[in-house]
């Protein structure tokens, strides 16, 4: 458990160490670095795990500015310099993906494989964007409770002890940072499917089977069908947006077979 000065940032981070094949872990939004849990108590005896807050979640010090996934890209990098690491295997879980689509093609010499979870590529519809920006309103008025329970029931449908964990740090977080967060998220940048078929890394695409934030039919459509070296679709059974989380017994089998096949 460390905080690293990275691009005027207090970047919180965690690093099993070792003499290990590296993986990097960029989790979700609302999430932060805890998300991944039962993948690094699964591979750490293999595998050095990397992990860390992105800005406004978690234990990050953020410095209160805008920025965009491009900016948590170059986080992640920043990280690997600090730690003195040349290449790693990236999992990213749905805005985590959205970076890891980004910094695989901004830094296609830094990622020997690449893990597609709960995630797609592409932009929100402006219905879409518009019902977004309506939570990220509520969230700083009289709507907050409704807002983090329509995330809860998205992100962990009805699992209770998943939800007690959670729901208290979603509203311990401030306006600021889930406003700054979601426009983000809102006001990604376009990637072209023939821009995206240029990763060039191994990759894996992983989507619980019952995800309704992003359907399944969307992870298939922008990634599988478009990514070049596309090494398999793993459906997790059950699984609502955070299948690592609801269904890691079904995760980390393929998740480290596929590691142990193209990250070392």
């Amino acid at each position: 458990m460390a905080t690293a000065e990275i691009n005027g940032q207090g970047l919180y981070y965690e690093d099993s160490g070792g003499d290990l094949p590296a993986v990097v872990f960029m989790h979700g939004f609302l999430f932060d670095q805890t998300m991944f849990d039962p993948q690094v108590e699964y591979l750490r005896a293999d595998y050095r795990c990397i992990r860390f807050d992105a800005r406004t979640l978690g234990q990050t010090r953020w410095d209160g500015r805008p920025f965009s996934l491009y900016d948590t890209a170059a986080d992640a990098i920043g990280l690997l310099d600090q730690l003195g690491i040349q290449q790693a295997a990236f999992v990213g879980m749905s805005q985590g993906g959205y970076t890891l689509v980004r910094l695989a093609l901004r830094y296609p010499e830094r990622v020997s494989a690449a893990v597609f979870l709960s995630t797609y590529n592409g932009i929100d519809t402006d219905e879409v964007k518009a019902i977004y920006r309506s939570m990220r309103d509520g969230f700083a008025g009289d709507g907050k409770a409704e807002v983090i329970n329509v995330f809860a029931q998205l992100f962990l449908g009805t699992h209770q002890a998943l939800r007690a964990y959670w729901t208290p740090r979603w509203q311990a977080l401030p306006a600021a940072n889930v406003f700054h967060g979601m426009n983000t998220l809102i006001d990604r940048d376009e990637i072209p499917s023939a821009k995206a078929g240029q990763i060039t890394a191994p990759t894996l695409v992983m989507h619980g089977e019952g995800d309704q934030g992003i359907p399944m039919a969307l992870a298939e459509r922008t990634l599988v069908r478009v990514l070049p070296h596309v090494k398999g679709l793993v459906r997790i059974p059950g699984g609502a947006h955070a299948a690592n989380l609801m269904n890691p017994e079904a995760t980390n089998p393929p998740l480290k077979a596929f590691l142990d096949t193209y990250a070392r």
